[in-house]
């Protein structure tokens, strides 16, 4: 079955082996053979054929004739963080599953950046985005937007910005942790914040807020510090925290590396959890369970973030019926481990 050395494999050597028109292994190699009413049985033809002689699909002559490249475009802030590259896996697993591939960026948490990523993805003429915002400006997407490129968010939103986005639920989540602290009998809790300002940041910090009053209990203002999502200011808050005036018995750590970074204070202050400082981080990690202390946490559905983003998207490129943009919020859970002391 296969062909001379030097003849080279092409749709019309598969549609002559095969008995059929050009236009119908055009149509099967594109993946619209139910569309247009091809049997299974030639399908699947075809598709041996393809195998059997080593075809490779020109995807330049393919994009230009369907007038697609078959490439998505993702930005994340920051691929660094597991939380960030667990999305980005996700997403690029199903896109595979879909026939897309992904063109990954990382904006390092900067704005200049990002706008530079979209430019290049909008040059590279990629079917549609997924976008992990920086976080404070929404001008860059709504550039992007105008060119009729479809766009899901994700993480990170604006109310103001007419794209649907997927989230999980930051405000139950501080509110799920916040109240595990008060049934553990604490009273004096603390707050390390990421990134003032953005949606990630202000829900959560809500949700402290909230779980505070509803208990009626007072918020100390000072135990809420911090200024971005990043090692060191987990590492900054901690120290001011533990070398207060007041020291609290227990703090969030507002992101997985916000935690991380306290973890190191709180190990060079010579303190022990959850003996002389309890504590949970937002978003769970692999080693957690493997601490000296585990650490109780809130667990974000990463992989369920990546997953729906895709799906909202490739149903925008099908051109499937999008009565409004949808916000869709993924649920938090609870981790309870060993981190959190209980008080009487």
């Amino acid at each position: 079955m296969s062909l001379p050395k030097n003849q080279k494999t092409t749709i019309k050597v598969i549609a002559e082996r095969a008995g059929v028109s050009v236009t119908t292994v055009s149509r099967v190699m594109s993946g619209q053979g139910s569309k247009y009413r091809i049997s299974k049985k030639t399908e699947e033809l075809v598709n041996r054929l393809a195998k059997e002689l080593n075809y490779e699909t020109n995807i330049l002559a393919r994009s230009l004739r369907m007038k697609q490249t078959f490439s998505i475009g993702m930005i994340v802030p920051d691929i660094s963080n597991p939380f960030f590259a667990s999305i980005a896996r996700s997403v690029e697993i199903e896109s595979r599953k879909a026939g897309y591939s992904v063109i990954l960026c990382d904006s390092q948490e900067d704005t200049t950046l990002e706008k530079e990523s979209l430019k290049v993805l909008r040059m590279r003429k990629v079917d549609g985005m997924i976008i992990c915002p920086v976080g404070k400006e929404l001008k860059n997407i709504i550039d992007v937007s105008k060119f009729n490129i479809p766009v899901i968010v994700v993480d990170r939103y604006f109310p103001a910005l007419n794209l649907s986005c997927v989230v999980s639920d930051n405000y139950n989540g501080a509110i799920q942790a916040i109240n595990h602290f008060i049934d553990k009998g604490h009273r004096k809790i603390a707050f390390i914040q990421g990134l003032r300002n953005t949606s990630v940041n202000e829900e959560r910090l809500k949700g402290y807020l909230d779980a505070h009053e509803k208990n009626n209990i007072p918020v100390n203002e000072s135990f809420i510090v911090g200024e971005d999502f990043g090692k060191q200011n987990g590492y900054i808050g901690a120290k001011i925290l533990l070398n207060g005036s007041e020291r609290p018995t227990a703090i969030l750590g507002g992101s997985n590396l916000i935690s991380l970074g306290a973890l190191r204070a709180i190990s060079e202050e010579h303190l022990n959890i959850p003996d002389d400082i309890s504590l949970i981080a937002f978003d769970d990690q692999p080693y957690y369970d493997f601490l000296s202390s585990p650490i109780t946490s809130i667990r974000q559905k990463k992989e369920e973030l990546g997953k729906i983003s895709i799906a909202l998207l490739l149903n925008e490129l099908k051109g499937g019926n999008v009565p409004g943009k949808k916000k869709i919020i993924v649920p938090t859970e609870l981790i309870v481990r060993k981190s959190v002391k209980q008080i009487n």
